[in-house]
């Protein structure tokens, strides 16, 4: 299947047009990074504390945000989690890096008196007392007269309550009138006098220590330099080493590009971020090896034409290939950035950019790279590189390459 027969576009006709757009996102990404946003490193990297919290509406991000800033917290960051499934669940991130159980009881505490803008003054909050402060209570205030053996009975209870709050009611209580089958009314009578019930609750709490970050950060820069440097490797035995510097500009201009994107949106570059950009490498390396082959085919047999000439044919050649699988792969990334939920959101979105970015820097970025050296070389009075022979073919006779 073909899309485009006999094209003979001048792709290299159009390289400053091409190098004005890459200008215009990279430097917008630099001075984001540089002045403006910086690099948004998550959780993951930076270390801190992620607290989830579910409510009884949807949450109004700004409202949230202005309640932690008034509680003293210092670089809160609020973020609307799931809401494909309109699960009315944020996702707050703190910085308290300690690991220890004191940590998460302090990060969780905290996020409570911040939120608790309806808190009623003297009484508990429903919405987030763990089962046991339910028992201790019942135990204390026995509003069935149960005497010695009550324990039993109000431990039942107060995990029955628990149970049906986070299970059947997804975390968060609205009121305790939903509790009227749960427990006995003279229970729901106790618990009126010394608790309330807030309109949300703290689902789950992690920690991830400034450690365990900077290693993470550490191995992620490595497992990109790597897998850049084996690229280069690759390239300059396959082909010449200049086609190899040329794969490994085009992929830092697309990685760029995409970091660039995700600081001037202001979201996180979380470890499933990092495997994005690494997926975005191989795909650019190999989408830009499709057009090298057919560049180095061409060589050998339009010996006599010139190299700005054999690129601008063997782009067109290699077209349709390139539309058909780039438009495959990004319609199914942009279903699974659309509909995969807030966990692969900023997965799915590094991909969605980096398969656009990648394609576009595979035909305007890698290939005039090849035809900007070849100039300078000629300008310089040294003779152009060619193409080395796949092992096992045939020799043709030597001629040099015009440009």
């Amino acid at each position: 299947m073909e899309f485009f027969r006999n094209t003979n576009i001048d792709f290299l006709g159009k390289k400053w047009y091409f190098l004005t757009f890459s200008l215009i996102f990279s430097v917008a990404g630099l001075l984001s990074m540089a002045f403006w946003h910086g690099i948004p490193l998550g959780v993951d990297f930076r270390g801190g504390t992620l607290v989830y919290v579910k409510y009884a509406h949807t949450p109004d991000v700004a409202a949230i945000h202005a309640e932690l800033d008034g509680a003293g917290l210092k670089n809160p960051r609020v973020q609307a989690y799931d809401q494909v499934h309109n699960s009315n669940e944020v996702l707050i991130s703190l910085d308290i890096q300690e690991t220890s159980e004191q940590a998460l009881d302090k990060g969780k505490i905290q996020i409570i008196q911040a939120l608790e803008s309806n808190a009623t003054p003297g009484k508990g909050d429903l919405n987030n007392s763990s089962s046991l402060n339910i028992q201790n209570y019942l135990l204390e205030k026995d509003p069935l007269h149960l005497g010695a053996d009550a324990s039993p009975r109000y431990t039942a209870i107060a995990q029955a309550i628990v149970d049906y709050r986070d299970k059947t009611k997804g975390g968060v209580l609205s009121s305790l009138d939903e509790l009227k089958g749960v427990a006995d009314p003279a229970v729901l009578a106790s618990l009126q006098d010394s608790y309330f019930v807030s309109d949300f609750g703290i689902r789950n709490v992690e920690i991830v220590g400034p450690q365990v970050g900077a290693q993470l950060r550490g191995q992620a820069i490595r497992a990109t330099l790597y897998s850049l440097g084996g690229m280069l490797i690759y390239l300059a035995l396959r082909f010449e080493w200049i086609y190899g510097v040329a794969a490994v500009l085009t992929v830092f201009h697309d990685t760029l590009i995409t970091v660039g994107a995700f600081s001037l949106l202001g979201w996180e570059i979380s470890l499933t971020v990092i495997a994005a950009i690494l997926t975005l490498i191989g795909y650019s390396n190999n989408d830009t090896i499709v057009v090298f082959d057919r560049i180095r085919e061409n060589i050998k047999l339009l010996r006599r034409d010139k190299l700005a000439d054999i690129v601008n044919k063997s782009i067109n050649q290699t077209l349709s290939r390139t539309i058909l699988t780039a438009g495959l792969t990004f319609l199914t990334v942009l279903a699974l950035f659309l509909f995969g939920g807030e966990v692969l959101r900023g997965f799915s979105l590094a991909l969605v950019i980096g398969i656009v970015i990648g394609t576009y820097s595979s035909i305007a970025i890698a290939a005039p790279i090849l035809v900007a050296y070849q100039e300078w070389r000629a300008g310089r009075g040294k003779p152009p590189i060619a193409m080395p022979l796949r092992s096992g073919s045939n020799p043709a006779p030597k001629e040099k390459v015009k440009v």
